[in-house]
């Protein structure tokens, strides 16, 4: 068996550890913290596997922690439809302005939110849904950036990145409600 069918193996079996029905799902994402990947799975099975960058801080629920929420989530929205690549879109609105995109490892001042927003909503009472703790108040999303160069390494601060071609073509394929597992 190769390594990579070991670690597919070793995601499956920490998704049954969850209990989730991942076979009986027509769509589930998976973010795997530790690798820094994100899994598209499709009735138990992986279609795509994405590179990603997940927060700088570390893994949390607390608002104003800057860290990204464990846990059971759904996409809540869509946003983003047709703009075109590299589009900053600021308090989800598109600002007219095209990210240049950085494809060195460099961290800028600014965490420029790029291409596609799919927002988060946790489903977990006190965990990542309600109070000091909301996924969807803290505007936790998988989004674009304009720092490519640090996709595959902790850099965000909360959300998931990932690449621009990456985050389009995940958004063509997921709908509101799609579950979410972030591990």
């Amino acid at each position: 068996m190769n390594t990579v069918n070991k670690g597919f193996n070793a995601l499956f079996k920490e998704l049954k550890q969850y209990s989730v029905n991942y076979t009986d799902l027509d769509k589930l994402i998976v973010v795997k913290v530790s690798t820094q990947k994100l899994y598209l799975i499709n009735k138990g099975k992986i279609v795509n596997t994405y590179n990603i960058s997940t927060s700088a801080y570390g893994t949390g629920s607390k608002v104003n922690s800057f860290k990204t929420p464990l846990g059971k989530h759904i996409i809540a929205e869509k946003i983003g439809e047709d703009l075109p690549f590299g589009a900053i879109l600021k308090g989800r609105e598109w600002t007219g302005s095209i990210a240049n995109i950085i494809k060195k490892p460099i961290d800028t001042d600014f965490d420029l939110v790029t291409s596609r927003i799919l927002w988060l909503a946790g489903t977990e009472k006190g965990f990542n849904l309600g109070p000091g703790v909301d996924s969807k108040s803290r505007f936790i999303y998988i989004h674009g950036t304009a720092e490519e160069g640090l996709i595959g390494k902790p850099a965000s601060d909360g959300c998931i990145r990932m690449y621009n071609d990456d985050v389009i073509s995940l958004y063509s394929k997921v709908d509101i409600n799609t579950k979410v597992w972030i591990l």
